[in-house]
Order: structure tokens, then sequence, then C-alpha cells
């Protein structure tokens, strides 16, 4: 455990912009007497490698496949292979550096980096990505932009690094991955914690806006299997009549709008490279304007649940379907629409070939039932919804504050063993019994 720990016996200045001091026994030297830049032809098996901000190197497939730029004639890749250090010259600064864990192809813009002497290039990768996260390599970028220069092979051997003794390199790695092991189990069964309760918000909305709130109240079949019966008193009709296609457009001086299956509709976050992946084109004229009110739907994601009312005026992808709604409580219809029971109506009225993404067929969608309880217990449902969601979204921020803190205590325990402020030496992993011991 890191209460285990204790600070070495001396330490002496290094004076570096990043690191004060370093135990006593350390030594400092520039990276490029350590390190040099590798430059492999590319091999025909070679598949494509991504170095993500979070510090994994490993094949683009293993961890998604959209959202980046291709490259046709892959001009300029070169190989990588399973053990190098991987530096993307332009993430950098955000983290994004590792050692890779598999063999394939990157593209000029990563630094690929071996040793010239006896190193474990993952103690390397924690000690970079520690210069990148207390903003010393933003700092040497040059330019009005933040992206407008880059940390390339040059500017990086250039850069003084610490050197513990290779055996100590290797504990300091070992005593890491061990404790982030176990940081990572905990911090997914927190997110598996949070998965189950948004599951029970769900199943909220589906049993109100199906079986109602009073268990007591007479039932009758609705007609569709998975619905099964439903209080006696509400009606069925299809969506064709609460629903009038529109499309006007030329309005590209209002907001960009997205639709995701998470939130409905939301206002556009353009400046955001992780989550905008989708091209934006310089005229906007052609892009739909949506109304705050109206049903807007991501026609190729429906199936997942991407589509919910407005509360925003702006314009969105003329792929998408924009709807009038002819419903009074629109709060009602937003819940009921949003629950599972029409995620799967919206997944049968689409097809297609291309994996993750089927379009909705329209005239399909226009004949989904869609079940309506009586007004006063519409506005019942209304009322209820966000009083149980309050319980839940309570529970939901708590884990989710113990997951941050989990993680603050993660990035400062690598910091400090990394940097030296912490002692490893005299503490064995034993990865066969789950526990680490002092000698």
């Amino acid at each position: 455990m890191s209460n285990m720990l204790k600070p070495y016996g001396e330490y002496k200045t290094c004076n570096l912009p990043w690191l004060k001091e370093i135990p006593s026994h350390w030594e400092v030297k520039r990276a490029k007497a350590l390190y040099k830049k590798e430059n492999r032809p590319v091999r025909d098996e070679d598949e494509v490698i991504t170095c993500f901000r979070d510090g994994v190197v490993t094949l683009r497939k293993n961890r998604r496949t959209t959202g980046f730029t291709e490259s046709i004639k892959e001009i300029g890749y070169q190989g990588i292979r399973k053990g190098d250090l991987v530096i993307h010259v332009m993430d950098a600064f955000a983290g994004a550096i590792g050692v890779s864990d598999s063999d394939g192809k990157s593209t000029p813009v990563y630094s690929v980096c071996n040793p010239i002497v006896d190193l474990n290039n993952n103690y390397y990768a924690h000690i970079i990505r520690e210069m990148a996260k207390n903003g010393f390599i933003q700092s040497l970028y040059r330019g009005i932009r933040e992206r407008s220069s880059d940390f390339k092979f040059d500017t990086f051997s250039n850069q003084y690094l610490p050197i513990p003794p290779r055996d100590e390199q290797d504990k300091i790695v070992k005593y890491i991955d061990f404790k982030l092991n176990k940081i990572t189990n905990l911090i997914n069964a927190k997110n598996k914690q949070i998965e189950l309760l948004k599951e029970q918000k769900q199943a909220v909305v589906n049993n109100a806006v199906t079986k109602g709130l009073n268990p007591n109240v007479k039932m009758k079949q609705s007609g569709v299997e998975w619905i099964g019966d439903i209080p006696d008193t509400w009606t069925i009709i299809p969506l064709r009549q609460l629903l009038s296609p529109v499309s006007v457009k030329n309005r590209p001086d209002l907001p960009l709008l997205s639709v995701v299956r998470e939130k409905g509709v939301i206002v556009r976050d353009i400046e955001n490279r992780e989550e905008n992946h989708n091209f934006i084109p310089d005229d906007l004229s052609g892009y739909k304007v949506v109304k705050n009110g109206q049903f807007v739907m991501n026609k190729m994601k429906a199936w997942q649940g991407s589509y919910g009312v407005s509360k925003y005026e702006g314009i969105v992808s003329p792929a998408y379907y924009i709807f009038d709604l002819n419903f009074d409580n629109i709060d009602y219809f937003h819940y009921a629409i949003r629950s599972k029971v029409y995620v799967n109506f919206f997944a049968q009225s689409s097809d297609g070939i291309r994996v993750g993404q089927w379009d909705l067929s329209l005239q399909k969608m226009k004949e989904i039932p869609f079940i309506i309880p009586t007004k006063e217990e519409q506005k019942e449902i209304v009322e209820y919804i966000p009083k149980v969601f309050k319980s839940i979204e309570k529970a939901i921020e708590d884990i989710e504050q113990e997951i941050k803190l989990v993680e603050e205590y993660k990035t400062a325990l690598i910091s400090n063993i990394v940097t030296g402020k912490l002692d490893v030496r005299n503490i064995s992993v034993d990865i066969d019994n789950n526990e680490i011991k002092n000698y």
C-alpha cells in the first residue's frame, strides 16, 4: 500500500523546470544521450497503431475505428514494434505518450523511440507524461495557438531526464503496474455501479410510460409482445398522427446542434476534438433549422436512441429528421419516446448494410404505435419521474466523485514515485497473492 512508502534518505538539486530535486544516487542527462528515433519500413501485415491521450498505444481497432483522418496513400508511415516508446508529437502536451503493446505502423506525427543505453521504456513513458501533466511540454510550444507547434524528437532529445539505476526503474514500473491494475479494477467496479443506476432510471421510465403509476388499475392487451398489458383507459395511435416532417434551411447563423443517445438534443461543442469527429462544412446553408419543442432524430442512429425533443434553436445535419410535434404534454412525449420501449421500435424500423449505422425508414417509423395515458396521468408521470431520478442521480454523482478522488490519487501516486519523492526499493510486489510487502 502507498502508506508503506517513504521518501529517499538523501536528495540533490537538479533544477529542471519541471523537477527541482531527485534522489542523490540518480543521474540526469539529455534525452539525446538516452534515446534514438526509429525509422522502420512498413510491412504488409502492419495495421495502424494509435497513441491515445491516456497513454495507451495500441492497434486502432482495439479502441475505436471512427473519427480519424485516413491517409489514402499512407505517405510517410513508419513501422512500430511492441515495446517501442511512442510520442504523439502534436498531442504530447495532453499525455499522448506510451509504450506500444503491438506491432504495427503509424503516421509521421509519432516519434518512435528506443534507448541507446539500458533503460526501461515504461518508466520513461511515465516520466514524459509527467512532463506533460505539469504543463512543461506545453510551455515548449511556440506560436499563438496551443497546437501551432509540437513536441518533435529534436525538441524531446534536448530535454534533461532523470536516470534511476535500471533495477530501480524496473521496480518502479512493476509497483505502478500493480497499483494501476488494482485502481483500474476499482474504477471499473464503480462504473458498473453507475451503469446499473442508469438502467434503474430507464426502468423507472419504461414502467411509468407502459404501466402507469397505479399498480391496481384495470389492464388490457396492448397488442405489442414486449410491452404486454397497458392500463385500460390508455389509447394507442400511430406516430404519424403526432409528427409532421419539416425542413427549413438557410440559417447558417444559428448554433450547431447534435443528437446523442445519452441526452437527446444538445448544443454541439465544435472545439472538442475528442468528441467532435464529424466533418463540419464551411457552408452550413444546407443544414436544417431546429426550433424549441420540435422532435429531432439522427436517422442513422435512431436504433440507439439518438433522438429527442429539442430545448434549443439551432441547425443540424441535413441527414436528420425534424418534426413538428402535435402533442400537448411535450415533457411526457420526450420521456416516453426516449424510453427503451421505443428504442426497440426504432431499431425494428431501421435497416442497412453498414454496421453501426442503420437507416431509419420514415414510412415504417410513422406506423410505430405510441401509447397515450390520460392527460391527468401524463402530468402525474412527468412529476413523478424527476422525483425518482433525483435520488438515483445523487447516488451517481457520489460515485463519480469517488472515481474523481481515486483518479487524483492515481495521478499523485505515479508522480511521486517516478520523480523519486517516494522510494519503492524495499517494496516487494507479490502478483500471485495480489499483495505488496515490505522487506
